[in-house]
């Protein structure tokens, strides 16, 4: 049987080293081989040396990464990871990511995301979005100002689609890994019977999947935009975790439009789980 694999691509900044703590820690619980991945870029080392500085930018890297390499291995191998390698490959950022995920066959990327400004101007730009849109992995996304801790909630945003059954059962898995309780949400733009018809009708058909006594079935409006609606739910219900299922026509993709992106800050200051691999 494959081992679970886990690629965590870095570039050294703040928001890529808590996305290796969030692989790591998942790794542990998976039991995986944890791969961290680096594509030399001239911007990035710009702004790790100073100006005066002349590095190697291979050397360097490597220097780095057997570093991190051997943090982890030595925290994480006695809880239960696997093992933790790393890979450097020069390129284009995402396609390398991309490639290399194929090559080893990976089963969840894990990467960071910028702050708060970058998201709010140009979401589709950045390279994790880049990577969610072109991947069919599931991927892991963390924004820079988070840490890692034990998720109390986990929040899977539903659209009443068939393919939430087999989706939901990664969710249940990491919330067995953590006890964690799950809400599994849906927000609609107002009031309407159908909204409650459906609702109920998908809890009477995913609670035989889920066989987890810790999952709640939650309805919410929010009068004309349902992605603030998530936002304001997930504050207030103080989820640690989004999970949603990214499918062409879907929920997610509707909410992250150009215009919907700019509004939602919440994404990235709270860990996204997109599942695209069912």
């Amino acid at each position: 049987m494959k081992d679970f694999t886990i690629l965590c691509p870095t570039d050294f900044s703040e928001c890529s080293l808590n996305a290796i703590e969030y692989a790591a820690k998942l790794g542990e619980k998976y039991h995986a081989r944890l791969i961290l991945f680096h594509v030399p870029n001239r911007e990035d080392y710009q702004k790790l040396a100073s100006e005066n500085a002349m590095i190697s930018t291979i050397g360097f890297a490597s220097s780095k990464l057997t570093q991190l390499m051997n943090t982890v291995n030595e925290e994480s191998l006695p809880k239960g990871l696997l093992e933790c390698s790393f890979e450097i490959q020069e390129g284009n950022t995402v396609s390398s990511i991309l490639d290399y995920s194929e090559q080893v066959n990976a089963d969840l990327i894990i990467m960071g995301t910028e702050g708060v400004n970058e998201f709010k101007k140009n979401y589709v730009g950045t390279r994790t979005s880049k990577v969610v849109q072109r991947t069919d992995k599931d991927v892991f996304v963390i924004p820079r100002k988070v840490f890692f801790k034990p998720p109390r909630k986990l929040v899977y945003a539903t659209d009443y689609l068939e393919e939430d059954k087999i989706a939901i059962q990664k969710v249940v898995q990491i919330a067995h890994f953590f006890d964690s309780e799950i809400d599994v949400l849906h927000v609609g733009y107002k009031k309407k019977s159908i909204d409650k018809a459906l609702h109920q009708s998908m809890i009477s058909e995913i609670t035989p999947f889920l066989n987890y006594e810790k999952t709640n079935f939650v309805l919410r409006t929010y009068r004309d935009n349902p992605g603030l609606g998530l936002e304001n739910y997930l504050i207030s219900a103080k989820g640690d975790v989004l999970f949603t299922l990214s499918k062409k026509k879907s929920w997610f993709e509707q909410i992250f439009n150009k215009n919907l992106s700019k509004k939602m800050s919440y994404f990235i200051n709270k860990p996204l789980f997109v599942i695209k691999n069912l």
